[in-house]
């Protein structure tokens, strides 16, 4: 029989061995949650259809290597700042130099530039084919009635937004003729589509690429002072050590190219299928296009 002594002894050591197996198991379980963490990426995207369209197609490819992938929209603004806050860890449509110029140079210190993945975006204003009478943004002075003194825009916070209002309208002298009138992309597009069905002018903002090129009867006011800016680069970019923590998703990256027929084909893709069926577009997409997606891409 143990003395009083001896007993209280054993309990001591008996405890701190219960101790020690608790504490190991407690960090067991958190470098198991961080395995886990480090398997979940999260994606922002802006209402932009490249960026929509490129974004699906990642979060299908990567959960075929195990990640669980959250998306979430935003404005641009919030987005640079989610991606210098770590709320964010990838964007795919970072426009530079020009669109995104002051969210870049606000956040770009605590960013990660990961590569160029389209090389000729530009900005344009657009206007239907049958306006045979508008063909430069300067043929805009002096016909706003037939505009309604309306350019249509998207959203407030993209940078199109800023230089169109910005640059463009003083540039052409329209300040007084013309409102930018912004909303959002599927806004500009569901009044592009009403005024091309009815053949009424409308004069908007776009971008190249965008699918609504091939699917509605427009073109490019010509831009003789160069407000528009010249083409730009499109950029995928990280939050601030990202390539450490996901060192094959940022190969993945590096090696990713679309082409303006393999950016469009993808975008069609996405837009046709509607609300609720990105993923599923996107993966069928991704399996009738091996040879694109073999390139930046390994199961």
């Amino acid at each position: 029989m143990l003395t009083g002594r001896r007993s209280r002894r054993l309990f001591a050591l008996l405890a701190a061995l219960a101790a020690l197996v608790l504490v190991a198991a407690g960090c067991g379980g958190r470098e198991a949650q961080t395995g886990q963490e480090q398997k979940t990426i999260n994606i922002g995207f802006i209402a932009w259809d490249e960026d929509i369209a490129v974004t699906h197609l990642y979060k299908v490819l990567l959960e075929q290597k195990g990640y669980h992938v959250n998306t979430q929209e935003l404005e641009a603004g919030p987005m640079y700042a989610g991606l210098s806050q770590g709320n964010v860890d990838l964007f795919l449509d970072g426009w530079l130099p020009a669109t995104h110029s002051d969210y870049w140079r606000q956040y770009g210190p605590q960013l990660e530039d990961l590569t160029v993945w389209y090389d000729q975006a530009t900005l344009n204003l657009a206007v239907p084919k049958y306006m045979t009478d508008v063909n430069s943004i300067a043929d805009l002075k002096g016909k706003a009635v037939q505009f309604g003194g309306v350019i249509t825009g998207i959203d407030p916070g993209a940078g199109e937004t800023r230089i169109v209002k910005d640059n463009v309208i003083p540039a052409y002298g329209l300040n007084g003729e013309y409102t930018l009138q912004t909303s959002s992309t599927t806004a500009m597009l569901a009044a592009l589509q009403k005024a091309t069905d009815e053949q009424k002018p409308i004069v908007v903002t776009l971008w190249h690429p965008h699918w609504a090129y091939a699917r509605y009867p427009i073109k490019d006011l010509q831009d003789p002072q160069g407000a528009m800016g010249q083409p730009e680069q499109i950029h995928a970019i990280g939050r601030k050590g990202f390539s450490q923590d996901f060192p094959e998703v940022t190969d993945m990256v590096k090696k990713f190219k679309l082409d303006d027929q393999q950016l469009a084909s993808l975008e069609n893709a996405i837009n046709n299928a509607g609300k609720g069926k990105e993923d599923d577009a996107a993966r069928q997409w991704a399996a009738q296009n091996p040879a694109v997606v073999n390139t930046f891409f390994t199961p």
